[in-house]
């Protein structure tokens, strides 16, 4: 191939990459997807794409292919990738081990070779630097002049697409910890282990969402949707949230009411999340016979959110200790969600509580009094907070 061809085919390539890019919002995926893409622009053995996290003076990536995909971090400044982040130089090493900037430990772990390394600064629309492009070993030869304006370019076209990415990612982290602090509100009111609950809630109804096939997004959607089940409950009299015996039967027709107060509360959102949030707090109570409430909707006139919901909801709440009963053994409260599919609960969503049975076990098993947020949350907000 004639080096005029060869730049046509990555312009090719290059042509894809903007539109394979340009509509990926989750930061990690896109990350994943940037580095495949520019190994093979690149004709290269590795890519690894390192972003700037300023809280921590450090550059991180979920992606080190070779490496399992297991996450690594390098302090700014040091390295290949740090002096590259903090000079904003090109480097093009053809001998690596000759060279004092690159560290030799990752190889004597991996027993990998690195020989040829071309590092390109990743900046933005203002020039600023947010990150390094590296890319490993040149399948024939050394990285050139041209692969070095091939780098920057798609730097440059990578860049806006990972600052979109994080910005909104952490647009979506504010959303979902303000969720959960309204579904805190809700519960603090009459558990003590408020935070532990959502967990479980949360936790438990992404595991059974995937048990029973929805689709990714689904099953996210759920995970931060769920917490908000009984968010209608602050609608409720203290005299009867807070009685410790058994209510009456006026005072459970009072206490029914927090599902419609629920709905009502979350109706009409415009967000997905919340509306999906609507069904679960209007009809976690609903059984499958058609014996539940508000509306004594049977089957799969109850969405399926909810009959998710609706398991996992009674299984922790026979597990946890309350002022009206003592806790259950996790294994006595499976029997009793068998025990009622069919009835209260969809047998589907039963069989696939039976199924992610030991997953539930190891979250219930690792509950901490100290939680105070909901795992799925804690790692999206925590991780990189840009």
């Amino acid at each position: 191939m004639t080096r005029a061809e060869d730049l046509e085919k990555r312009l090719e390539l290059l042509v894809k990459f903007g539109g394979s890019i340009s509509t990926e919002t989750h930061i990690h995926k896109l990350i994943e997807l940037i580095a495949d893409q520019v190994k093979t622009i690149l004709a290269c053995d590795r890519c690894t794409v390192f972003v700037i996290d300023r809280h921590t003076n450090e550059l991180w990536s979920q992606v080190a292919q070779g490496m399992q995909h297991t996450e690594i971090r390098i302090p700014y400044g040091r390295g290949i990738a740090g002096h590259v982040a903090a000079t904003g130089q090109v480097m093009n090493i053809t001998d690596a081990y000759g060279d004092a900037h690159f560290n030799q430990d990752t190889d004597r772990l991996t027993g990998y070779r690195t020989q040829t390394i071309l590092a390109v600064p990743l900046r933005n629309i203002n020039g600023r630097i947010i990150g390094v492009f590296e890319v490993i070993n040149k399948l024939a030869g050394a990285f050139n002049k041209d692969d070095e304006g091939i780098l920057q370019l798609l730097g440059s076209i990578a860049s806006s697409a990972i600052e979109n990415a994080q910005l909104y990612e952490s647009l979506s982290k504010s959303q979902l910890e303000t969720i959960y602090r309204l579904a805190v509100t809700a519960e603090y009111r009459d558990q003590q282990d408020t935070a532990i609950h959502l967990r479980h809630i949360s936790e438990y109804s992404a595991l059974l969402a995937e048990s029973v096939g929805l689709p990714q997004k689904e099953i996210e959607n759920i995970r931060y949707a769920s917490p908000l089940h009984d968010i209608g409950k602050v609608g409720i009299a203290d005299a009867i949230l807070l009685k410790p015996g058994k209510l009456t039967a006026d005072e459970f027709e009072e206490m029914k009411k927090h599902t419609l107060y629920g709905a009502k509360i979350l109706c009409n959102a415009e967000s997905t999340l919340l509306q999906i949030a609507c069904k679960i707090a209007g009809s976690h109570h609903e059984k499958y016979d058609g014996t539940g409430y508000p509306a004594r909707l049977r089957g799969e006139q109850i969405p399926i959110y909810a009959r998710i919901v609706s398991v996992v909801d009674v299984f922790d709440a026979l597990c946890m200790p309350r002022v009206y009963k003592p806790k259950w053994e996790p294994g006595r409260a499976l029997e009793y969600i068998k025990g009622e599919s069919g009835k209260a609960f969809d047998p589907m969503v039963v069989d696939a509580f039976e199924r992610v049975y030991d997953q539930v076990l190891k979250i219930y098993s690792l509950s901490d009094a100290k939680t105070t947020v909901i795992p799925g949350i804690t790692r999206e907000i925590n991780r990189h907070n840009y």
